[in-house]
C-alpha cells in the first residue's frame, strides 16, 4: 500500500513539474548552482585564514 502511495506522489510531482516547465519561465537550476559555487569559492579564497603557525 505504501508503494502505491509513494509512486502516486512521485507521478503527480513529475506531471506537475512538466506542466510548470512547459507553461512558465523556470530558471536553469544547474546554472544557478554553478554561479553560487563560484561565488562561494571566491568568498572562501578572500576571507580564508592564513596557514601560518605562530610558534
Amino acid at each position: 500500500m505504501v508503494v502505491f502511495r509513494r509512486s502516486f506522489i512521485f507521478m503527480a510531482g513529475t506531471l506537475f513539474g512538466v506542466y510548470i516547465a512547459q507553461n512558465y519561465s523556470v530558471p536553469n537550476v544547474s546554472k544557478l548552482f554553478k554561479a553560487g559555487f563560484v561565488m562561494a569559492k571566491h568568498l572562501e579564497g578572500t576571507y580564508r585564514k592564513s596557514n601560518k603557525s605562530e610558534d
